[in-house]
């Protein structure tokens, strides 16, 4: 087994994250044959679950930090790549889910809600709401390709066993977006979502392949439009250059896709990111645009996730740092402290010029403790810079620097200090000295 659990202390949310190896004996998991690479100490309390709402993940404020830059880091690449997000309701009538087909095929997986008069369900994806969004009048072929990203909730009834920490969860979030084109355009855009899969999974280290997974039984749709839509596909991949393999009859029951399978720092594969070619959702929805000839067309509707699940990213991302988090994602940045009372009142000026500039400071505060506990205590917590602050500094306006590692940076002015971080952060380099 290579299987990640999740334990949470009761009462004081401590995470601890291992692993049991293949040693096992008799289906009983001994206490012996346990490995803990990665655990997450109280000062880095990040998430826990709760009964009261089983498979939805509580974010503390430090993994909503973790949560939040993600989505600004997607965010960024929308704005450069010409999307445009939508807000959507969470709460459907069973009416739409039966027009898409969705009620047919995925209804087993659906929270409903009876009404008065009508039965609703939460939304399991954004697809159909984006449809109704495109028909609520005639486009024109000039306003192609529509690229609409959505941050919305959403919901799957997963079975209690098949939960996992935050692998699998009931409620979750995708950095989902949805692309209408005309058929003449989307190889272009195949290839467009590639790159921007390809660009964010450079960020975080992660090398991957794709699979194109086909036609599954049973499908929506005519099977020449499957062969059509899987040629498709094919050919960008092969454009694309990166390694890919066939996935036979593991599409989508309206589309086929391309599934990119990473691997991260410690080399286990995960599925992720995704891009889905839909020819389905466009005629049950009758959507149409006119073309340059005047007349009217179907467009193309394609589905696209590049970390997929904001959950499952975070336990990925958290295995594959190792708690050690990069500076731009880190919840826990500089911790100052200050060397006897007289330092104080200039930790806490560094310490508001920091946060000033957007970074996670903390101001060390403890009495009793010597210098070298509360240096400890911070690399432990996993600080990515620690900062002290003697008479020295406070004289000449610096700081001293260590990093979490236990590298000593030196003493740097504060203002040279605050330019490199924000170099670091902004450029999401993984690096820690500088």
């Amino acid at each position: 087994i290579n299987c990640p659990l999740y334990c949470q202390a009761r009462g004081v949310g401590i995470m601890v994250w291992f692993y049991l190896t293949k040693d096992f004996h008799k289906d009983t998991f001994l206490f012996e044959n346990l490995q803990f690479p990665h655990v997450f100490p109280k000062d880095q309390e990040l998430f826990f679950f709760n009964d009261v709402s089983p498979g939805s993940c509580f974010f503390l404020p430090k993994g909503a930090h973790i949560y939040n830059t993600l989505t600004d880091f997607i965010k960024s690449e929308y704005r450069r790549r010409g999307f445009n997000e939508v807000v959507t309701p969470t709460l459907y009538k069973t009416a739409l889910w039966e027009r898409s087909g969705h009620w047919e095929h995925y209804s087993e997986n659906m929270f409903t809600v009876s009404g008065d008069t009508d039965t609703y369900a939460l939304k399991p994806m954004n697809c159909p709401a984006h449809c109704l969004m495109f028909e609520q009048r005639l486009r024109s072929w000039r306003e192609l390709p529509l690229r609409w990203a959505d941050f919305g909730a959403l919901h799957r009834n997963e079975l209690s066993g098949a939960l996992g920490g935050l692998t699998r969860v009931r409620r979750f979030c995708q950095d989902d977006a949805h692309i209408f084109c005309t058929p003449e355009q989307l190889e272009d855009e195949i290839l467009a979502c590639l790159d921007f899969v390809r660009s964010v999974y450079r960020v975080f280290g992660f090398s991957f392949h794709c699979l194109l997974s086909t036609r599954p039984t049973p499908s929506l749709g005519e099977p020449k439009l499957w062969d059509h839509a899987e040629k498709q596909l094919e050919r960008s991949l092969e454009q694309f250059g990166e390694r890919w393999e066939l996935n036979p009859g593991d599409g989508a029951f309206y589309g086929p896709k391309i599934d990119i399978q990473i691997r991260d720092a410690i080399g286990r594969q995960h599925q992720c990111a995704t891009i889905q070619l839909d020819f389905q959702l466009p005629i049950r929805f009758d959507l149409q645009y006119v073309g340059e000839d005047e007349k009217t067309h179907r467009p193309v509707m394609v589905h696209r996730a590049v970390l997929g699940s904001l959950e499952r990213m975070i336990a990925i991302l958290a295995e594959s740092f190792g708690g050690k988090w990069p500076l731009w994602l880190s919840p826990a940045q500089v911790m100052v402290i200050p060397v006897g009372v007289s330092c104080e009142s200039y930790a806490v000026q560094v310490v508001h010029q920091f946060r000033e500039a957007g970074f996670m400071t903390e101001l060390d505060e403890g009495v009793g403790a010597t210098l070298n506990k509360k240096i400890r205590s911070a690399q432990l917590a996993q600080y990515n810079y620690i900062f002290v602050v003697g008479v020295k500094e406070c004289v000449s306006g610096t700081v001293s620097i260590r990093t979490r590692g236990g590298n000593q940076l030196g003493q740097r002015d504060t203002e040279e200090v605050l330019a490199s971080l924000k170099h670091l952060r902004d450029t999401r380099s993984n690096m820690e000295d500088f």
